[in-house]
């Protein structure tokens, strides 16, 4: 008898559990589609050229598959498959003006290096700020696949020798892993920020993840003192672009 209270509670809690988990799944999906339509709406307002865009594609995608189906008599059975390429055409349209815009409003910004960073996606392991100056020139850290990368950010005659600094501090704990440095802006030599996580990735793989811990494990004993804080490069309206491309790639 006892067996089978316990058994009764042990199911009731299990459908409660349940429940909560199938509640909480919901309550995120909810958050993810208002998330995307605040972002959609925001960018539609700015961006004239959005809707038809997408529009375009969905349509143009659509027919283009109608009449390649139609000499094969199977014209309806491709009709939904186009439907479906030309909705994720249009997602894939929206995801990068929403990017474009974002990058737009950022350059030139303090902090907005530091913001594109925290964006990357990927086993990128970021360290914002390991040095900067109080004019909020900053140097921060990425540990990837290509080995270690310093991306500044300021004014080129004051971080530059700030970069070099810490380039030489890192190279005496990490041997002959690559060390890559970079300055963002838009002049010759320089990286823009709307292509700084291209750029990155373009980067060649030099190093596994195995060296990535050990090397994070020693640039964190180094313990580097970081300048003042960054601000976070502005994102506009409040719509955060990583909870939106990754919303986007869930559709």
């Amino acid at each position: 008898m006892a067996n089978g209270s316990r058994s009764g509670k042990a199911g009731k809690a299990s459908k409660e559990a349940k429940a909560a988990a199938k509640a909480a799944r919901k309550a995120a999906s909810k958050e993810r589609r208002t998330q995307l339509w605040q972002a959609f709406q925001l960018q539609r307002k700015e961006d004239k050229l959005l809707l038809p865009l997408m529009i375009g594609a969905l349509v143009g995608i659509t027919v283009v598959l109608f009449l390649i189906g139609l000499p094969f008599g199977i014209q309806w059975f491709l009709l939904p498959v186009g439907i479906l390429l030309g909705v994720l055409a249009a997602f894939v349209i929206f995801g990068r003006r929403v990017q474009r815009t974002v990058y737009g409003k950022a350059d030139g910004q303090a902090g907005a290096a530091a913001w594109a960073l925290d964006n990357l996606q990927g086993g990128w392991r970021v360290t914002n700020t390991i040095a900067g100056t109080t004019q909020l020139d900053a140097v921060h850290r990425v540990i990837g696949r290509p080995g270690i990368i310093l991306v500044a950010e300021g004014a080129p005659q004051r971080v530059k020798p700030l970069l070099a600094q810490e380039k030489k501090k890192v190279a005496r704990l990490v041997g002959d892993t690559p060390i890559y440095d970079i300055v963002v802006g838009n002049d010759e030599g320089q990286v823009p920020l709307g292509q700084l996580q291209k750029y990155l990735t373009k980067l060649p793989r030099n190093i596994d993840t195995k060296r990535m811990d050990s090397i994070e494990s020693r640039l964190t004993a180094l313990g580097t003192r970081g300048g003042p804080a960054m601000p976070k490069g502005p994102v506009p309206g409040g719509a955060k672009m990583k909870g939106v491309q990754r919303t986007i790639r869930r559709r």
